[in-house]
């Protein structure tokens, strides 16, 4: 099993990126397009614990537009594993405090589906 493809990184990033985008558009149709529509998907953060695909499509629906909580970006690394597995970690500034961020997501490429978020987290320190 290769580790990081170029080609695959870069498939990768260009979805997070997407991603990113979106959170601060409030684009739910890529928001929830990201995320594998099952009731095994995970995504913990600040204020929510969404366990599965339902319950992290109704944070989307209430969490307001805007910029979030990422003022500057200090590190993202993007592992891939062939070419259907990958995971994503990005530290940050936190918007208006002294705090630093952080989030991971695992991505897996589906047959039917294409790349997907299986499993997400978001924290701070301190």
């Amino acid at each position: 099993m290769e580790a990081n493809k170029p080609e695959v990184v870069a498939e990768v990033r260009e979805l997070f990126e997407r991603y990113e985008q979106a959170l601060i558009d409030k684009n739910v149709d890529v928001l929830d397009a990201t995320f594998w529509n099952s009731p095994h998907t995970i995504r913990l953060s600040f204020d929510e614990h969404g366990y599965g695909f339902d319950e992290i499509h109704a944070h989307r629906v209430r969490r307001p537009p805007g910029p979030g909580t990422k003022e500057e970006r200090h590190r993202l690394d993007i592992l891939t594993l062939g070419d259907d597995f990958a995971t994503v970690n990005l530290v940050f500034k936190m918007r208006g405090e002294d705090r630093i961020g952080r989030q991971s997501q695992t991505w897996v490429r589906f047959p039917d589906e294409g790349w997907k978020v299986v499993s997400a987290h978001v924290s701070r320190m301190g």
